[in-house]
């Protein structure tokens, strides 16, 4: 029922392939949907306007946006956006935001990912209390409510935080750091470090060898019962359809375990409901509290990268340990092995040709792939997926890359 929508970093027919049909039936009706992102993948979407930069310049874009609204409703231009300049493709968008009576900002994997994720998210508040519309989030994964919900109080460190500073002990659950974190790199250095890792994994996945002290064999989703929280705050519960395999255990049970021999308080849970009813309540429909606002940060822009940059994709097949093992899966087309999709004006540049190897080196890593034109790529970039073993060495998904001939 939207009349105008803004999605803000999203490999959208990928990342939601869902989502994004809704938006091409609503498109072809009365829905005008406008993208800015990374790349100018065809979304296969009649887009209002769309706008395609470098990662370095996302929230240059979207200030711009920003900017032009408040001209249109002759508002005062937020703090720090002072020397923005919209173009018209900005003044476009903002244009349909303004005149419609039900909009929304949507933002996708990208700004989640992004370092600049804080002022990505505070320019999307500005344009919804600007033009009246709602901002929300495309969620990573199907449970990434789920998630921040259970964590609703955290303490101490993030994950990221918990790689770039590294500690002495880790325990990892689910997860396989060397294609799942959005810095391979850093998360693999700090676990090599650590004097001991404790590895929960459903799979025992060769690269773990190099730096698990312990795996403990848990299930997956589908082996045990449990809740996922989408992204509308709906809760959805569901059951497993097989027993767990072998001496495998459902996670929350190791987790019990762990607690119980540690003499740790607070792991006397004897279901998968009794930790649901602790984290979201009992008997609830929505989780209650869900709240996409930003206390105390002030617009603060960066400068735009001078550098060549990477665009990390994670290719739909690739997403996570049951996708990555799927052997039929494996076999399409979004599982092709990465390449460098690069920009012909910046091959021209390099002077490299398409079907050339190049070496793409971020910090001590590097992977040799196939150079690939793509001009969706803005200029100045290079499109190299993430979460495949090909490129697991390399580090952020959007930081500064070297490209050279192999």
């Amino acid at each position: 029922s939207l009349q105008s929508l803004l999605i803000v970093g999203s490999f959208l027919r990928k990342d939601h392939p869902l989502i994004a049909q809704r938006l091409r039936q609503a498109a072809k009706k009365y829905t005008k949907v406008s993208m800015l992102s990374v790349t100018a993948d065809d979304q296969l979407i009649d887009l209002h306007g769309s706008v395609a930069v470098a990662p370095s310049r996302l929230a240059l874009a979207l200030a711009a946006i920003v900017k032009a609204a408040a001209g249109l409703m002759g508002a005062a231009v937020p703090a720090g956006l002072d020397d923005v300049s919209p173009d018209e493709a900005s003044k476009k968008i903002a244009q349909c935001l303004v005149v419609g009576e039900k909009c929304a900002i949507f933002l996708g994997n990208v700004v989640t990912q992004s370092n600049d994720a804080t002022q990505l998210h505070a320019l999307a508040l500005e344009l919804g209390k600007l033009t009246n519309a709602t901002v929300g989030f495309l969620g990573e994964a199907a449970n990434v409510v789920g998630g921040h919900v259970a964590l609703s109080s955290p303490t101490g460190a993030n994950a990221r935080e918990m790689f770039e500073r590294p500690r002495k002990a880790y325990l990892l659950m689910g997860i396989e750091p060397e294609l799942d974190c959005g810095n391979p790199q850093a998360a693999v250095a700090a676990l090599k470090q650590a004097s001991l890792v404790v590895c929960m994994s459903a799979f025992k996945h060769a690269p773990a060898l190099e730096y698990a002290d312990v795996m403990l064999p848990i299930a997956p989703f589908t082996e045990t019962a449990g809740t996922f929280v989408n992204i509308e705050g709906r809760i959805q519960g569901f059951n497993g359809v097989v027993k767990a395999r072998g001496d495998s255990r459902p996670a929350w049970k190791v987790l019990r375990v762990l607690g119980n021999v540690l003499n740790f308080d607070g792991f006397a849970y004897e279901s998968s409901e009794a930790v649901r009813d602790e984290a979201i309540g009992k008997g609830a429909e929505f989780v209650s509290g869900l709240d996409n606002g930003l206390i105390g940060v002030s617009l603060s822009l960066p400068a735009a990268g001078g550098q060549l940059e990477r665009i990390g994709d994670v290719p739909i097949n690739f997403a996570d340990p049951l996708v990555r093992r799927a052997p039929a899966l494996q076999q399409t087309a979004d599982s092709v092995a990465p390449t460098a999709r690069i920009n012909d004006r910046t091959l021209a540049q390099m002077g490299v040709a398409v079907g050339d190897k190049v070496r793409v080196k971020q910090g001590q890593g590097e992977a040799v792939l196939v150079a690939k034109v793509d001009n969706n790529v803005p200029i100045g970039c290079v499109r190299v997926a993430a979460a495949h073993v090909s490129t697991a060495a390399l580090g952020d998904m959007f930081g500064s890359i070297s490209v050279e001939r192999a």
